[in-house]
């Protein structure tokens, strides 16, 4: 539960000084009636707050979890879990939606959130945000494997891929593939060595920009963001 005066401030309305007006003056609804008491206790996540007939903008948040396999990065779906099903129950608001999309059985980091805006500018190719991930493979990684990911690998359909930075994992492991990405196609990784005769056996997104992916966070638990993760996304991306 929050504050009403609380919870207009911080969601755009005013100093905590000039909402405690707004509300004394009667401006603001709870619920469809008039609400003149400034330290009502509201539940943030279903209260219907209006301001002179308007209603109150959405706080955003910012989740990061440590998508498990066998999990949809969908809100809703008939078949299987999605991502919103297993966030905890402290987390979860109206219009939460995963930013972008994991494989169904890729694991690793995936950000939840309420703001359109920031998905879409993280996202969009255009923005030149850069996403890497972790691949184990079935065979071995060559020096013409890596060539063609640098030069843009080409799929059986004709699309080109933007030119993509692979490594070979660490002490030297052939069979394991340090992959940045600057796109989000379906199945892109995993069609990306497909199409250099390597399938992939385990996926795991480790950042995304300069956003790691925290190692103390279990498979499937998730954590809110502060605004300084927020900028680690962006930051050296700036178009």
């Amino acid at each position: 539960m929050e504050r009403l005066d609380k919870y207009l401030s911080s969601r755009g309305a005013g100093s905590r000084k000039e909402v405690q007006g707004l509300i004394k003056s009667g401006a603001v609804t709870v619920d469809g009636a008039v609400c003149k008491q400034t330290d009502l206790k509201i539940d943030p996540d279903s209260a219907d707050v209006t301001v002179n007939g308007q209603a109150v903008g959405e706080k955003f948040v910012y989740i990061m979890m440590n998508k498990p396999a066998g999990v949809v990065s969908a809100t809703e779906d008939s078949r299987d879990k999605t991502v919103i099903d297993i966030l905890p129950s402290d987390l979860k608001r109206r219009g939460l939606f995963p930013a972008g999309r994991l494989d169904k059985d890729t694991e690793g980091l995936l950000i939840i959130t309420n703001d359109g805006d920031f998905a879409h500018r993280m996202l969009s190719p255009k923005k030149h945000v850069e996403k890497t991930y972790v691949a184990s493979l079935d065979g071995e990684i060559t020096e013409d494997t890596i060539y063609s990911f640098e030069n843009g690998v080409e799929f059986s359909d004709g699309y080109k891929c933007l030119p993509a930075k692979l490594e070979i994992g660490e002490n030297g492991n052939k069979t394991v593939g340090i992959v940045t990405i600057f796109e989000g196609k379906y199945h892109q990784v995993k069609r990306m060595f497909a199409s250099c005769g390597l399938k992939i056996v385990h996926l795991k997104r480790i950042s995304i920009g300069n956003l790691y992916l925290d190692s103390k966070l279990p498979i499937g638990a998730c954590k809110s963001l502060t605004n300084l993760d927020i900028q680690r996304i962006f930051i050296g991306n700036i178009h």
